[in-house]
């Protein structure tokens, strides 16, 4: 059984989750018995908690709906999560770095000495993102799209006096300290990427419009499909295979969503992808070790026609010859 002000921590948690409990399954969820479980709603009561109870035949209990909560109640684990989500914020990209800052020390302030101590010995470097976002124009995209509607703005350098673009917002995504709002593109008459730092939200809004499918099924995946240069599925346009004159364990933590097994302790099965057959020639290059291609015919067409290109570029014209070929 766990100790009161755990259970008391553990009961809250639980209230918070759903909007009604019955007495038995809270008493069985935390290996009291019901007369416990009404101790510590009392208990909760006396701290400030509007907890109802629920009349019916099992009886329960209900976390007041629009209530206002006491100061801050977490427990060991919660604070150090505080902690370092807030440290982390200036990562997500949105220009929210002081706020949270502040927001730590508040925190701070309302913890026993025991978890102050544990937040004070997270510390860490490298949570800076390379653009920020205006926190209000994340807040008035985020709003567009909840309402679902069109979203008029102004989009990197444009003119203010210019007529305003306008697209309908089906979602957001922060990815690698950047955000990037995934819309249907009115005049276009097709599916865009927008990066909210060179977005100006315009007022009025426009219409409320029906939301559309997303060609591969959410706006998480359809972003990084774009960035892979496709555009129905999250995968590259070309996939190639090498062989490579490498041990796996030089290879591995350079590939990146790539795959690599192992032919013997001095070769590898390579597969990569990359949105040109060109750049996946560059990709194996950069390797500087002896390989062959498997497949496909068009990676081996685009093999030789880069060796006749560094022929070229050389001068001298003597035969370059093609990975895989003989």
């Amino acid at each position: 059984m766990i100790e009161t002000s755990s259970r008391l921590l553990a009961l809250l948690s639980l209230l918070q989750t759903r909007r009604d409990w019955p007495g038995g399954a809270l008493a069985e969820r935390l290996d009291v018995t019901s007369r416990t479980i009404r101790r510590d709603v009392d208990r909760l009561r006396e701290l400030g908690y509007r907890i109802d109870a629920v009349k019916g035949p099992d009886g329960g209990y209900r976390l007041a709906a629009g209530s206002e909560l006491p100061p801050l109640l977490l427990d060991d684990e919660q604070a150090v999560a505080i902690a370092v989500a807030l440290q982390n914020a200036p990562a997500s990209g949105a220009d929210i770095a002081d706020a949270a800052e502040r927001a730590l020390l508040t925190v701070r302030q309302v913890m026993p000495s025991r978890l102050r101590h544990r937040i004070d010995g997270v510390r860490f470097t490298g949570a800076n993102a390379p653009v920020r976002v205006d926190p209000a124009v994340l807040e008035a995209v985020s709003e567009h799209v909840r309402l679902h509607r069109t979203l008029r703005f102004d989009y990197g350098a444009a003119d203010h006096d210019a007529p305003a673009r306008h697209a309908e917002p089906h979602g957001l995504v922060a990815r690698d300290g950047r955000w990037y709002l995934v819309a249907w593109d009115v005049e276009r008459g097709d599916w865009r990427v927008f990066r909210l730092d060179r977005l100006v939200p315009r007022i009025p809004s426009g219409p409320s419009f029906e939301p559309r499918a997303v060609p591969t099924g959410d706006v998480e995946t359809f972003l990084s499909a774009r960035f892979k240069g496709s555009t129905e599925a999250d995968r590259w346009p070309c996939i190639g295979r090498f062989e490579l004159d490498l041990p796996v364990r030089e290879v591995t933590l350079w590939v990146g969503d790539g795959e690599v097994e192992a032919l013997s302790d001095r070769s590898c099965r390579v597969t990569l992808g990359s949105w040109s057959w060109t750049g996946l020639l560059a990709s194996i290059l950069r390797f500087d070790a002896p390989f062959r291609i498997v497949e496909p015919p068009e990676l081996v067409s685009a093999a030789e026609a880069m060796a006749a290109r560094l022929a070229g570029a050389h001068g001298g014209g003597a035969a370059v010859t093609t990975p895989g070929r003989t």
